[in-house]
């Protein structure tokens, strides 16, 4: 089939919705369909191939704000007469959105997945759904867990029936040998340095765990990323002086972060609105025990007491972190249990979820005598 990905954000920034798109995008072509991706993000990846990632023109900053990248993508997406078009979009996704409203009106099947939460946009974007009419066109909405599919449920009418997809990955590589050393623990945590993921609240954590753990237990703590808030995150390491167990060593590749994660024993995600968290996932395939927001995606593939932690809010946190490091029985329990991989989060059963939200949305659109419905025969 001929598919079209369209997504405001793109490699090689790095974050939830880049990763999975381009896996999912590699994954779809290895199958043998006609895949594109259509994206406002302007900075070229090295990785690109030039006939799959088509880049939007944009002279704004951010390129969020442009007014020309939604008009070429909806242009390209009615060029390109796809059999789909699969769009993904957090909170502001104007190419995103515009793309799928141009591509329903013009009768192409859409399917939306919703990556982020949309728990504190909720009146902004009813106000989207009012002026762009979104739920009134025959579109199959879906989101990547059950946690993000509520919050989209809120905004749309009563009704709406929202769909779960969730983000894929190859257990097999993440399925390592471990070799601890039962004299240092050590935490990590791997996530894009914005706001949104509260880089600074961790830090704010770790050091008041450091300082309620036994001075004979040693800690490292690896925080792995990139983003805006990583300077200031280096300033404050400095100046509490965690600059001897606190490590920012920036973006890594897989290979690295693997190979970090066969010392680690505790995994910690502070997001509050974690949608999924591909990341927590890996380290739970690892084996990893992961201390996580309760209420988030992560519940999707965690659950508290079994593969790790999941706590209310930062003081929880901090304790769950202050227990782990001092009681090797508890990180032993939460530990062992993470090596069993739900089907629907590996992608033979990511990409099987795909294919049937794609057919059903040619059933919306009544396009039931496509290639589409001709590959589900």
């Amino acid at each position: 089939m001929r598919v079209v990905h369209v997504s405001d954000v793109y490699l090689p920034r790095l974050g939830g919705i880049e990763l999975h798109v381009r896996d999912l995008v590699e994954r779809q072509r290895a199958a043998g369909h006609d895949v594109a991706v259509l994206t406002a993000a302007r900075t070229r990846s090295p990785t690109d191939p030039d006939s799959v990632v088509v880049r939007l023109p944009s002279r704004a900053k951010p390129p969020v704000l442009s007014v020309r990248a939604p008009l070429a993508a909806a242009r390209l997406v009615r060029e390109a007469d796809p059999d789909v078009v699969h769009v993904h979009v957090g909170v502001g996704s104007p190419v995103g959105f515009w793309a799928a409203r141009t591509a329903a009106r013009a009768g192409i099947p859409v399917v939306v997945t919703v990556h982020s939460l949309w728990s504190y946009a909720k009146p902004i974007m009813q106000a989207a759904n009012r002026l762009g009419r979104f739920s009134a066109l025959p579109i199959q909405w879906t989101a990547v867990s059950r946690v993000a599919a509520e919050h989209v449920q809120r905004v749309l009418p009563s009704g709406t029936e929202v769909g779960v997809l969730l983000n894929g990955i190859d257990p097999e590589f993440w399925q390592i040998s471990r070799a601890r050393d039962s004299n240092e623990i050590v935490l990590v945590a791997a996530m894009r340095m914005a706001i949104r993921k509260r880089p600074m609240p961790l830090l704010r954590i770790l050091d008041a765990a450091r300082r309620q753990v036994p001075a004979e237990v040693r800690m490292r703590a690896v925080l792995v990323g990139d983003g805006p808030r990583l300077p200031a995150m280096r300033r404050f390491v400095d100046s509490r002086g965690m600059q001897e167990w606190v490590e920012l060593p920036g973006r890594l590749p897989r290979e690295r972060i693997r190979d970090l994660y066969r010392q680690a024993d505790a995994f910690l995600a502070p997001a509050e609105l974690e949608s999924f968290g591909i990341a927590a996932l890996e380290a739970r395939c690892a084996g990893i025990p992961v201390v996580a927001r309760a209420g988030s995606g992560v519940a999707e593939f965690v659950k508290s007491g079994r593969e790790g932690l999941l706590v209310e809010d930062d003081e929880a946190m901090r304790e769950a972190v202050v227990s782990l490091c001092c009681d090797p029985g508890l990180r032993t329990h939460v530990s062992s249990n993470g090596v069993d991989v739900p089907f629907r989060v590996t992608w033979p059963g990511v990409l099987a979820a795909t294919e049937q939200a794609y057919h059903e949305a040619a059933g919306a659109a009544g396009r039931t005598g496509t290639r589409l419905a001709a590959n589900q025969g």
